[in-house]
């Protein structure tokens, strides 16, 4: 993508604005993302086969968990928008899991009753943290007069609550995933971290998409951050992390570089630096999963980043719609439908 520094520079030799400039870029970057989805014809099925899938998710018979009272407790950030992606991920995971997967929601502020109750008549063990007890647990331990950055940032970035919202306040080590994830077999390096956490964990990506210089990232972290750090996964000890710390990142960040939709990764992989760090199998824990594997699943996990959207909505869900309705399981006590 060219960069926009020469193009603003002719734009003001030639006395064009702003204006000017969206003219040339937001046409250009809808073509780039078309093209990236397969076309018009593809954006289609993909946008229906989208509204398939909440459809689906309406309409999910309750999970059975496997007996007993052991549990893995998983965290989500979700809301309206999303609760049907996290529902899939949640039923995906426990179908091959040999223990109960309890998830516990952290409402983005968009959770209605209508919305729960869809959500948590398919998971019934599931638990939401509502909004008001989240505003109280921030006002408590990130108080906007000492956290300005934090608390003001994560007004314009939501995804910057997969941090504050979730993390702040708690103790002990906590998984937190992302909504737009799909299990077709047993995660046994993901189970195995769950049932006995030690360190830190993350997906590992293709590229470093942190969105900030490596210079003022090192400068921060005072090291060198881990390098293709995905967040779709991210297992952190809570107690552990320095708030003070992320303040001062977050503000230095933004005054120097700008915002960045990547920031809340670049803060998590500073988080890490210096730290053994379980990195899942990125061939077993794959982001962005192609087309072809959509069809047809080697992974243990797909991370839908970006345009691998596709492979999500036209694929990748129905797999495991099917795998449910099926009864699919891969351990000795399998999970399926309450009946009736």
């Amino acid at each position: 993508m060219p960069s926009t520094g020469p193009l603003r520079s002719i734009s003001r030799a030639l006395g064009l604005g702003s204006m000017a400039l969206r003219a040339y870029h937001r046409p250009l970057a809808r073509l780039r993302q078309s093209i990236a989805e397969g076309g018009p014809f593809e954006q289609r099925r993909t946008e229906q086969a989208r509204r398939e899938m909440v459809a689906a998710a309406r309409v999910l018979q309750p999970l059975i968990a496997p007996e007993g009272h052991a549990s893995l407790e998983v965290a989500f950030l979700s809301g309206e928008r999303f609760w049907w992606q996290t529902l899939f991920c949640v039923a995906s995971l426990q179908m091959y899991a040999p223990i109960r997967i309890a998830p516990v929601i952290y409402d983005d502020g968009t959770f209605d009753e209508g919305t729960w109750s869809s959500f948590c008549r398919v998971v019934p063990w599931a638990r939401l943290v509502r909004g008001d007890d989240i505003q109280a647990s921030l006002d408590r331990h990130l108080p906007t007069g000492r956290f300005p950055a934090l608390r003001s940032r994560r007004l314009s970035y939501p995804h910057l609550r997969k941090l504050t919202d979730i993390h702040v306040g708690r103790r002990g080590w906590l998984a937190v995933l992302d909504s737009d994830m799909l299990f077709f077999r047993a995660p046994d390096a993901l189970l195995d971290w769950l049932g006995a956490p030690d360190r830190p964990c993350c997906l590992v990506e293709g590229i470093s998409a942190y969105g900030y210089s490596r210079e003022l990232m090192r400068e921060l972290a005072g090291g060198e951050p881990p390098a293709r750090v995905n967040v779709g996964i991210c297992g952190l000890k809570s107690d552990a992390i320095d708030w003070d710390r992320l303040e001062h990142w977050c503000r230095e960040m933004v005054d120097r570089e700008g915002p960045h939709y990547f920031q809340e990764q670049a803060l998590s992989a500073m988080l890490l630096t210096g730290q053994e760090c379980r990195r899942f199998d990125p061939a077993d824990y794959l982001v962005f999963p192609s087309l072809a594997e959509g069809r047809v699943p080697t992974a243990a996990l797909h991370h839908y980043v970006a345009s691998s959207k596709r492979s999500y909505f036209q694929h990748g869900w129905r797999r495991v719609l099917k795998g449910l309705k099926a009864g699919q399981h891969l351990q000795p006590t399998p999970i399926g439908f309450r009946t009736g």
